[in-house]
């Protein structure tokens, strides 16, 4: 069976491996149709992520189509499009018992602690499936983008009328851009890049965007921007450990600050003047809970969502390997890169 496989940092090889065989109890055997590429794979193909380990399939952004399922399944049956939740959480563990399974202390997330969905064919717990009849697999395959941006909002918990402030406009910045917007609060956003503010502004409909070109008044824009209040909520979805330190000085008194981008450097920031005397939250954002992809599935299917904006790059599986480098250079304007596993025609 075809799969592709990151071997190392900037080498993508590929490799035949074996076909996974029947689906045990609560099990189901997939076909990949779709899979999206984030910053996590970005991430992974030049070396800087955490957690990823080498050689790997990635692969974890996923629209399949289910061929078989083993016995005690009852969530799906063969023939149905689903969107993949693919942290593989343990069940067991004082997190997960509690609910939270996006941390659970033992999780492997499909194409970063474990082979993914860069292949013909898998075989995956059914209850991490979530089916629906009228999604594309276009469409199912970015539920999990949109899934870290909703757990993020969700962390902040935004209110009508307060600000939510976006620092980095790639997709997952993007994700949690269009919750923030469903909040009802007030959506402004920060990116270094014009073209990235350029498309928030006109195809996410959000006027309040500050460029961060070095003039240092990034501070003076969200002042005036927020009637000298700062932000509410700040989400930082750059993974820069500079901007994830500075981001303090951009909250509101009592504000929150959440981090959903990750990086490997330390974190550094003035104590009393920034936190203490503000009496700021600082949260983690980690992966997404099966909630977050059933109500995001629904608010595509209700048109609440437009995932057509999504998708600005696409490769099949033959020239996916060729094509790759040229979506880790920010130049190439990619907000979305699809691969097609099949070449299926959407139905």
């Amino acid at each position: 069976m075809r799969a592709i496989q990151l071997a190392s940092p900037r080498t993508f090889v590929p490799v035949e491996i074996p076909e996974p065989g029947a689906p045990g109890p609560g099990q189901a055997l997939l076909r990949v149709h779709r899979v999206g590429i984030c910053g996590t794979d970005i991430g992974g193909y030049l070396g800087k992520m955490p957690f990823f380990g080498y050689p790997r399939i990635p692969g974890h952004e996923l629209g399949v189509e289910v061929l078989a399922v083993g016995p005690e399944v009852t969530n799906v049956r063969p023939g149905d499009r689903c969107s993949v939740e693919p942290y593989l959480n343990c069940g067991h563990c004082y997190t997960c018992r509690r609910g939270h399974t996006n941390c659970c202390e033992s999780n492997q997330t499909l194409g970063v602690m474990c082979d993914g969905g860069l292949c013909e064919r898998i075989v995956l717990p059914a209850r991490k499936l979530h089916a629906s009849a009228r999604l594309n697999y276009d469409q199912l395959a970015l539920v999990e983008t949109l899934a870290i941006g909703c757990h993020a909002v969700n962390r902040g918990e935004p209110k009508p009328g307060e600000h939510v402030l976006v620092i980095g406009a790639g997709p997952i910045g993007l994700s949690a851009i269009e919750f923030a917007r469903l909040s009802g609060a007030k959506t402004i956003v920060m990116d270094m890049v014009a073209s990235r503010l350029a498309f928030v502004r006109e195809k996410m409909g959000v006027p309040d965007t500050i460029l961060v070109n070095g003039s240092g008044e990034e501070l003076a824009q969200l002042t005036a921007l927020t009637a000298g209040q700062l932000a509410d909520v700040v989400i930082d979805a750059t993974g820069s450990h500079r901007s994830m330190s500075q981001a303090l000085g951009y909250c509101a008194f009592k504000g929150r600050l959440i981090y959903v981008g990750i990086t490997q450097a330390e974190l550094a920031f003035p104590h009393a003047p920034a936190l203490h005397r503000r009496e700021l939250d600082i949260r983690a954002s980690r992966n997404a809970l099966p909630g977050d992809f059933r109500r995001i599935i629904q608010l595509i299917e209700e048109g609440r969502i437009d995932t057509g904006r999504w998708i600005t790059h696409r490769a099949d599986f033959g020239t996916m390997i060729e094509t790759f480098p040229g979506w880790a250079q920010p130049e190439t304007g990619v907000i979305k890169a699809m691969v097609s596993v099949t070449g299926v025609t959407e139905r």
